[in-house]
């Protein structure tokens, strides 16, 4: 029953076993796996995606985030216009494309 119950230490000069730095230290170390396991990857990924907007040109291919594929035929500072079928062009916000698809995916 020891193992469930921290025993009680009685000492004169009212100090904690494992000293005061311990909860601080616990504290660090969660922000820190906290850091490189959710806000460094994220970041990454958004510098990926902002590179890769920064080089659509037109003729790409790509895929927006409601996953309409279609070729890049103008890209603005903020718009992309998608040619998504002969003669039928969508224009839509540039960070909604969230990737480029090979070459040739595209039929007709």
């Amino acid at each position: 029953m020891n193992g469930l119950i921290p025993a009680a230490y009685a000492q004169a000069d009212g100090a904690v076993p494992g000293g005061q730095l311990a909860p601080l230290l616990m504290m660090v170390l969660f922000i820190v796996i906290f850091y490189f396991l959710l806000i460094r990857p994220q970041q990454k990924k958004a510098k990926e995606h902002a590179a890769m907007l920064g080089k659509l040109t037109a003729g790409d291919e790509v895929v927006t985030a409601g996953g309409i594929v279609g070729k890049v035929t103008a890209v603005d500072e903020g718009f992309v216009t998608l040619e998504i079928a002969a003669e039928v062009r969508v224009k839509v916000q540039k960070f909604q494309v969230s990737s480029l698809v090979p070459k040739g995916t595209l039929k007709g």
